[in-house]
């Protein structure tokens, strides 16, 4: 048994009408997806397959939060997920993902797995920075990052006082050319 295969939705098998799948996500669906963010989860995924005219629509409701460690002082943060995703499939020649709404599976496939559309939703609802509110951070780890920052804004550029020699030669001459006037 495959480590995706919970995630298999039998759609051929599937009568006209609505059908409901859930799944529950964990750290261990994140480990093997080898997403090393998260540092624990706690998600729950309802889908509702609705069957009509050859065409599958999909609806996911997300619902938990993940655990990811904060850019500022590396504690976990926790990130509440309350998310949905819709998309339609429906079976064809060959497989086409060109559409966000519609998805085309060949006609050999008797299920779908939707272990990477449900990773690449809950991925998708993180926020890009993801910090803690202001003030809630590790106090001792906020202490070391100011520290450090005082340090390099204390530092001096030795650069700004070093003049290219080149530079130099090309004000001399500039001088020299002026006094000639």
């Amino acid at each position: 048994m495959g480590k995706f295969t919970a995630y298999n939705i039998p759609l051929k098998a599937l009568t006209q009408g609505e059908h409901a799948f859930d799944f529950h996500l964990d750290k261990q669906f994140f480990e093997n997806m080898e997403f090393s963010d998260a540092r624990d989860a706690n998600i729950d995924v309802a889908l509702k397959v609705v069957y009509r005219n050859d065409i599958y629509a999909l609806h996911f409701q997300f619902s938990g939060h993940i655990v990811v460690p904060c850019d500022r002082c590396l504690d976990d943060l926790p990130i509440e997920i309350n998310t949905p995703y819709d998309i339609s499939v429906q079976y064809g020649d060959d497989y086409n993902d060109d559409s966000d709404q519609l998805l085309i599976i060949p006609h050999s496939d008797n299920s779908l797995n939707v272990s990477y559309m449900i990773f690449d939703t809950v991925v998708l609802a993180i926020p890009l920075k993801h910090v803690h509110p202001m003030g809630k951070c590790n106090k001792a780890m906020s202490a070391i990052l100011r520290q450090h920052r005082a340090d390099i804004d204390d530092t001096p550029d030795d650069d700004t006082d070093a003049i290219d020699p080149r530079w130099e030669a090309l004000r001399t001459l500039a001088s020299d050319t002026d006094s000639l006037e």
